[in-house]
């Protein structure tokens, strides 16, 4: 287990049109012990990123660091990684045991101390009983299990996890989520995991650093980048978010943390951060930070407190779509702006479709830039 450092990581590949930046100055540290995420789109560059650290790819320039040592110029095999694939890459002709001993194998360790180091591994990943089954004799979520087993026996200095449940169907991916945290937290390893979807990040990450172009846009805690993002693209990737662009008006909030007034086509919104008058301002809000309520009444009182009302928009209800455990409304803005709406589905059914509503949210839910 051990901390990981990049320093100024750049990968360029050549093409046709020109150099291509994959990975462009991405500079990070990982803490000892930390599940770490690479989050974003299709190539942004995370796999790219996370091969480099692996030693699969050599960086353009820039350093990698394991704790104090620097492991730019080391091969795979010296820096110790293991990694879990996307397809778990298991031998087929093996049996379950010797395909988690394969690491200790190359590693030259003896007979005893590969099968000692099999079946611990085995017995924190559930699937004592399965040692000599073949991969083909597994299902999806099983196979995932014996690959984890097997990048945990190599006692790899980190464990490099690429979008290792993008295979599994749904149902299987929502419990493995869980449960890869707890194994992962359980073994004591450096582990950093790339993916796409931002609910896995969510839902399993200590931090997570989101990707675009090459470049990381925000490091921190998954609850502080969802209620806190930095730049219009963290608060629309990761999960849904409603925007409203306006102008920083002359008057300003009043109390000791101070704000802003934002002038928009639906209305002002009142914000916690100052800005320059005139200053060009887009107002972002969660669909279920919005308080949805018939024209005319009270907002809940447990969602705008007293004073720290942000905006009291009118709208009307475009359409509305039953999920279960929610129902999303699409309401249209006076400036006919969409935006959604989430609220818990209770008995009551909510506003029907075409009638005029009032949207309003606290201060505390909005972010502005």
């Amino acid at each position: 287990m051990t901390d990981i450092r990049l320093n100024g990581i750049s990968k360029v590949y050549p093409s046709p049109a020109g150099p291509v930046k994959a990975v462009d100055g991405v500079t990070l540290h990982i803490d000892s012990g930390e599940f770490f995420f690479l989050l974003g789109p299709s190539g942004c560059g995370k796999t790219t990123l996370l091969r480099i650290i692996a030693g699969l790819v050599e960086p353009t320039s820039g350093r990698v660091a394991f704790g104090d040592k620097d492991v730019t110029a080391l091969s795979v095999e010296e820096r110790r990684t293991a990694m879990v694939f996307q397809n778990y890459a298991l031998w087929p002709h093996m049996t379950v045991r010797q395909n988690v001993e394969f690491g200790p194998k190359m590693q030259r360790k003896g007979a005893d101390e590969r099968r000692r180091l099999a079946m611990e591994n085995l017995e924190l990943v559930q699937m004592t009983g399965f040692e000599r089954r073949k991969p083909g004799q597994l299902s999806g979520g099983q196979q995932q299990r014996v690959a984890l087993a097997r990048a945990l026996a190599a006692q790899g200095q980190c464990l490099l996890l690429d979008e290792p449940l993008s295979n599994l169907d749904a149902r299987l991916r929502l419990h493995m989520r869980h449960e890869l945290r707890q194994l992962v937290k359980s073994a004591g390893a450096t582990a950093i995991y790339v993916t796409h979807d931002q609910k896995e990040a969510l839902s399993m990450a200590d931090r997570i650093a989101v990707m675009n172009a090459g470049r990381i846009v925000q490091i921190g805690p998954p609850q502080e980048l969802y209620n806190h993002p930095a730049t219009r693209f963290v608060a629309d990737f990761l999960g849904e978010a409603n925007f409203i662009e306006g102008k920083a008006s002359a008057g300003e909030i009043a109390g000791a943390a101070g704000g802003s007034a934002i002038a928009t086509p639906a209305g002002p919104v009142k914000i916690a951060r100052n800005f320059p008058v005139d200053a060009d301002v887009t107002v972002c809000v969660r669909p279920e930070r919005l308080t949805i309520t018939p024209l005319g009444a009270a907002p809940d009182g447990a969602r705008a407190r007293d004073g720290d009302e942000a905006f009291r928009f009118v709208a009307s209800v475009a359409s509305c779509m039953y999920l279960g455990e929610i129902r999303q409304y699409t309401c249209r803005l006076g400036d006919g702006t969409l935006w959604r709406v989430s609220q818990l589905a209770g008995a009551w059914e909510g506003p029907a479709q075409g009638a005029e509503v009032t949207l309003s949210a606290s201060m505390a839910d909005i972010s502005a830039w």
